[in-house]
């Protein structure tokens, strides 16, 4: 028999229908997540023995605030139907948890973005020096070129282009407009996802009180 009645049953639906949508955006999180940590074009561009991996950091807390959103919302779904307080709480908390790690995976992606881009920046600069003691530094630097679509910065040695590359754009341009885009990615996607996932913490609350209170009056 059910614990709730009336309009709480009718939040006891839209719980189970928000917990659909939440494993939909777990799933989408994750598929996100993976996209950057795997994009052939990011993966070689931080290639190498002093690749920074900053960028990373932010990728790896997408990919886990993703699968664990993917779990909570196949329990949630059974804590709404089922209508089990214990489970409806520990629902909570799970997203609790996960809206902290999907705002700090935003607001690192927002606030880093600019320590991210000159890192990046520094470690190509210093694999076209004349004087680097980095052996792989041609192939660095061809990685750059061709995956950027560019060529040298404002000291670039000119031995390392390709014949006609004078006209391309500035790779330190370029790999600020790449990383920009990346990091925005991040960052949009755990805060937006992050508020979402508040609406479905107040309707647990909302429904766990209800059968509480349902079982003291029974």
């Amino acid at each position: 028999m059910s614990k709730v009645h009336g309009g709480m049953k009718c939040v006891k639906y839209l719980l189970f229908v928000f917990n659909f949508i939440l494993w939909l955006c777990g799933s989408f999180v994750l598929a996100v997540g993976l996209w950057l940590r795997f994009d052939p074009e990011t993966v070689q561009l931080l290639t190498g023995e002093e690749a920074p991996e900053t960028f990373f950091i932010a990728v790896y807390i997408l990919i886990g605030a993703g699968g664990g959103m993917t779990l909570v919302g196949f329990f949630g779904c059974c804590g709404a139907v089922k209508e089990s307080q214990c489970l409806l709480a520990s629902f909570f908390a799970c997203l609790l948890v996960i809206v902290g790690a999907e705002v700090a995976a935003g607001v690192f992606g927002f606030m880093s973005k600019d320590k991210i881009i000159e890192d990046v920046q520094k470690f190509y600069s210093e694999s076209i020096s004349e004087g680097s003691e980095n052996s792989n530094r041609t192939a660095i630097a061809t990685i750059y070129h061709t995956v950027l679509n560019c060529c040298g910065d404002s000291m670039t040695n000119p031995s390392l282009c390709l014949d006609g590359d004078e006209d391309l754009k500035n790779c330190l341009n370029a790999i600020m407009d790449f990383f920009n885009e990346k990091l925005y990615i991040i960052g949009y996607v755990g805060i937006g996802v992050a508020g979402v996932m508040v609406i479905g913490m107040i309707f647990s609350m909302v429904l766990c009180c209800a059968i509480r209170k349902n079982r003291e009056v029974i």
